[in-house]
């Protein structure tokens, strides 16, 4: 296996991101007791490339992996935080994370160098990334007010981790299938908002990097 660089970051991310999201998906076909802790798993994992993945010098990386330290002792953590009643504390780490490796990635993508492969995959991983902050979000909203969502269950967010995955990627993407829709204002508005920055992501920043990209292909001195 390669060694990870700023050269291939975004695939091993992609990669990381598409595990998690398959794990849950596998997790909420066959429920069981340890449910948890496997959907927990898989999000370490993808802690794991991401973290790794951006390191840019050592001390950032020392940095990084001082931070996925404190995230990982919480995910482990999480039963315990959940059965003691610290379930917004896990969301919140969570979301955080999700949001700095965002960020991250968008000052990769957009701020550094002529654009590659990489950075295409890139702008693909930042899509997801967008799905599963606004899925957070959602649990969020629905741990905070339940009946928040018309198809969410009333239980645990572990257990609703993937039915928010899958409605916050039918509203990114607008295919609005309608089994899960919001209840409350305030999920209306997450809803609405998500479906606005997953248009204008797709027809105004991946459009244009990849234009940029062809662009170069197409320029003389190539």
């Amino acid at each position: 296996m390669k060694p990870i660089t700023q050269k291939n970051n975004f695939y091993y991310l992609t990669a990381g991101l598409v595990l998690m999201l398959l794990v849950a998906a596998v997790v909420e076909h066959y429920p069981g007791p340890l449910a948890s802790i496997v959907i927990q798993a898989s999000t370490v994992v993808m802690l794991l490339a991401g973290v790794y993945g951006f390191r840019r010098t050592r001390s950032r990386f020392i940095a990084g992996i001082g931070f996925l330290g404190i995230v990982l002792v919480l995910v482990l953590a999480g039963m315990f935080m959940d059965f003691a009643g610290l379930r917004y504390t896990h969301l919140l780490v969570l979301l955080a994370f999700f949001v700095w490796t965002t960020r991250v990635a968008a000052r990769q993508v957009l701020f550094t160098g002529s654009i590659d492969l990489n950075k295409i995959v890139g702008a693909i991983c930042i899509y997801l990334l967008l799905g599963l902050i606004w899925a957070l979000l959602y649990l969020f909203i629905a741990e905070l007010s339940p009946g928040a969502f018309n198809g969410f269950e009333q239980a645990p967010w572990t257990e609703n981790f993937f039915p928010a995955i899958y409605y916050s990627f039918v509203t990114l993407t607008t295919l609005g299938y309608g089994e899960i829709t919001p209840a409350l204002p305030i999920a209306r508005f997450l809803a609405f908002m998500e479906a606005i920055v997953g248009v204008f992501y797709i027809a105004i920043l991946v459009a244009s990097l990849i234009g940029v990209r062809l662009s170069e292909f197409q320029s003389p001195g190539r």
